[in-house]
Formats: C-alpha cells, sequence, structure tokens
C-alpha cells in the first residue's frame, strides 16, 4: 500500500462528493445509534447501582450461622428439642468497629440492633422491621433525613420514626403514641416523632426506626448487637472488602451485590438488548459500504481495467477499495461520535419538573473509542468483497465495454 494508492482512493471518493457525502452520513447516523444506546444504557446502569448503593449498607457483618443447641441426648426421641431461645448477636462489636475502621476503604460504620416487631393501636396491628440505631448514625447507611415530610428523624428521644404507607395506614401523625411489640414479647409505648417517605414499599410500609438504647430492652440485647453496616468510599468494592472482614473477624460479611441479585441480573438484561442494537447498527454501515462500493467497481471497470493493463497489480486495485471504505469509515464515525455526544450532552440536560433528569444518559459512557475502532474495522472488512471484485476485473473485457 503506497502513496500512490492513498491518492487514487481519495480521488475516487473525492469524485462523486454527492454519493460520498449521503454514505459518510449513513455510518454517522449508525454510530450516533450506538453512541446513544451505549450511553443510555451505561447511564441507567450508573443510575440503579447509586439508587440502591445510596440507600443500603454496602456490606452487613452479622454473627455465623450456628446450628441449634441440642436440649437432650437421650436418644428415645426421634426428634431432638433444641433451643431457639438464644438469639445471634455480635458481642465483641467493639472490637469488631475498630477492625473496620483500619480497613482501606470502609467510611461509615454503624452498629444495629434489628427485629420484627408489631404497631399496634387501637385494633389496628401491622408488622414491621425495627432499625435500633445510633440517634447521631440515623443517616449513616440511608440519608433518611432527606425523605422526612413530616417531624424529624431526632430519635435521641426515644420516638419513632416510621413510613409514610404505614403512617397512613394505622392513622399516626407526628406526637400520635403507638404500642410496640417486639417479637421477645416485651411492650413499649412509643410516641411518633418523624415520618419519611422513600417510595421504596419496602421501606415506607415495612420499616421503623429506633435509637438503639431504646431497641435494647425490646428485643432482649443489653449489649450486643444483631449486626453492623458499613458504607463503602467505593461501592464496586464491596466484594473484596466483605472477604477481607470475614477473614479478620470470622462474622458472616455479605457485599450488597449478593442481596440484590436481582439489580444485577437486570442491568446484564439491557446490556445483551443493547449489544444487539449495537450489532445492527454496525451490519447497517457494513451494508451501506458495501453495496456502494460494489456499485463503484462495476462503474469504474473501464478505469480499472485500463489500471490493469498498464501493469498495475490486482493487489494495487484491492488496495484502493479498501482504503475508500475505511476513509468512508473514518469520517463517518469520528462525525457520528461528536453528533452522539452533543445529542448525549443535550438529552442529559433536560430536567423534570423537580429537577431530575429526564433520560438517565450517561455522555461519557457512549463508547466512542470502540464505536470508531468498530466502525473503520467494519468499513475495512465492508470493501473487502467490492475490491476482490475490482481485481478480478479482466482488463481486455473492461476496456472492450
Amino acid at each position: 500500500m503506497t502513496l500512490f494508492s492513498l491518492r487514487v482512493a481519495w480521488r475516487y471518493i473525492t469524485a462523486n462528493r454527492l454519493q460520498t457525502l449521503l454514505l459518510v452520513l449513513g455510518v454517522a447516523l449508525s454510530v450516533v445509534v450506538f453512541v446513544f444506546i451505549t450511553a443510555l444504557i451505561n447511564g441507567l446502569s450508573i443510575f440503579l447501582t447509586l439508587e440502591t448503593t445510596s440507600k443500603i449498607a454496602h456490606v452487613e457483618l452479622e454473627p455465623p450461622n450456628t446450628v441449634a443447641r441440642v436440649l437432650t441426648e437421650d436418644t428415645r426421641f426421634v426428634a431432638q428439642p433444641v433451643s431457639t431461645l438464644q438469639r445471634k448477636q455480635i458481642r465483641n462489636w467493639q472490637q469488631v468497629i475498630d477492625v473496620a475502621e483500619t480497613t482501606e476503604g470502609v467510611s461509615v460504620i454503624s452498629p444495629i440492633v434489628d427485629g420484627n416487631a408489631f404497631l399496634v393501636r387501637s385494633e389496628a396491628v401491622r408488622s414491621v422491621t425495627i432499625q435500633g440505631v445510633e440517634p447521631n448514625k440515623v443517616d449513616a447507611i440511608s440519608n433518611i433525613s432527606d425523605y422526612v415530610i413530616e417531624g424529624t428523624a431526632e430519635l435521641s428521644t426515644g420516638g419513632l420514626l416510621i413510613g409514610a404507607d404505614l403512617a397512613t395506614d394505622l392513622g399516626l401523625r407526628v406526637g400520635t403514641p403507638v404500642l410496640l411489640r417486639s417479637e421477645r414479647g416485651a411492650e413499649r409505648l412509643l410516641p411518633i416523632t418523624g415520618i419519611f417517605k422513600v417510595g421504596l414499599a419496602s421501606l415506607d410500609q415495612r420499616v421503623a426506626y429506633l435509637s438503639i438504647r431504646a431497641a435494647r430492652p425490646l428485643f432482649e440485647l443489653p449489649e450486643g448487637i444483631t449486626s453492623l453496616a458499613l458504607k463503602l468510599d467505593v461501592p464496586a468494592t464491596a466484594p473484596a472488602i466483605a472477604t477481607l472482614l470475614r477473614n479478620a473477624t470470622q462474622l458472616k460479611s455479605t457485599p450488597w451485590q449478593e442481596k440484590n441479585k436481582d439489580l444485577q441480573d437486570a442491568t446484564d438484561a439491557q446490556g445483551r438488548t443493547g449489544n444487539f442494537i449495537q450489532a445492527f447498527a454496525l451490519i447497517a454501515i457494513i451494508i451501506s459500504i458495501a453495496s456502494a462500493l460494489l456499485l463503484s467497481t462495476y462503474r469504474r471497470r473501464a478505469e480499472i481495467g485500463i489500471m490493469r493493463a498498464t501493469g498495475i497489480s490486482r493487489g494495487f486495485v484491492a488496495s484502493v477499495f479498501v482504503l475508500q471504505g475505511v476513509f468512508i469509515g473514518a469520517f463517518g464515525a469520528l462525525a457520528g461520535a461528536a453528533a452522539g455526544y452533543q445529542l448525549c450532552l443535550q438529552l442529559a440536560s433536560i430536567r423534570g419538573a423537580d429537577g431530575d433528569p429526564m433520560l438517565p444518559i450517561a455522555p461519557a459512557e457512549g463508547g466512542y473509542a470502540l464505536v470508531i475502532t468498530l466502525t473503520i474495522i467494519g468499513a475495512a472488512l465492508a470493501a473487502v468483497l467490492p475490491a476482490r471484485a475490482a481485481s478480478a476485473v479482466d482488463p481486455v473485457e473492461a476496456i472492450q465495454q
């Protein structure tokens, strides 16, 4: 491939500028589709991951699973009774916190006493999951204060923070007392200090927050805790940090990815759908370039015949058509990538009434280097068939025609 072949290829694609312009625009349009789909799918994945990880612990440390203690060794019993009274707890949680604080990547640690309970008001009864947390860490895992619609998230006074759906079901308002009956049988009359609305039914209907001091007697845990919730600087590092803490503390350590496998499955399915659309866009590029260059081959048979008659090799003729495909692919890819980036920027700037973006699109995640590379390679491959056809032209027949 010489400078002369580059000049001939350039002359061919500039000889019919309208056709070349239409080809480049067709390639650019396919590249815009590729960029848009890639940025949208990656942006949606980022959005869903951020929404999920902002409301949950990235790593949870819990007591290891144990086998219940057998109450009798009498072999006459086919089924031996076991003890279920002793609750699993982390007794040395202060030492575990010390270990977690020295672990790189851990940003927030929140001890939790949780359990199931019932809220009772007159004849209305609702089951809830109680999260007993330190009052100064109520926002440590989920920034619940931002979702409070009535009252405050202050728990130091011993009040209860509940979801809006739960409050509606029981007819509760801030200041209303409600009876809390824990799974251990303990009861306490507590005032409602705040009502939140996250927008997730699992939280708004089923979760209530209480200070850890008030939760301890209700769940008969005077010293221990049920779990430690950790926030990380980078949520994606949760599996590695969970393994590290599991080995250091011998506790059950669970990264958020294990408890949210549905999210991973959903993002994977979106990625596969995007791959299909991207593949179709590349196929459209290949077909358009191949068809246009095939027509150019037949239209230039006489010129090709003259070149072959003057001693130009078949390889030279083939390289001219491959270079045409590369030129068209490169120009179309660069123009499409630039247009796609601008389109993504414009779409990302559109805001809804609440101030949030209308589309969860990430302009920086458009896969620009990938699409430019694939487009140029695809264009070169698309030119192979026309190049072979051109190099196979018989000079005598071409000149006679």
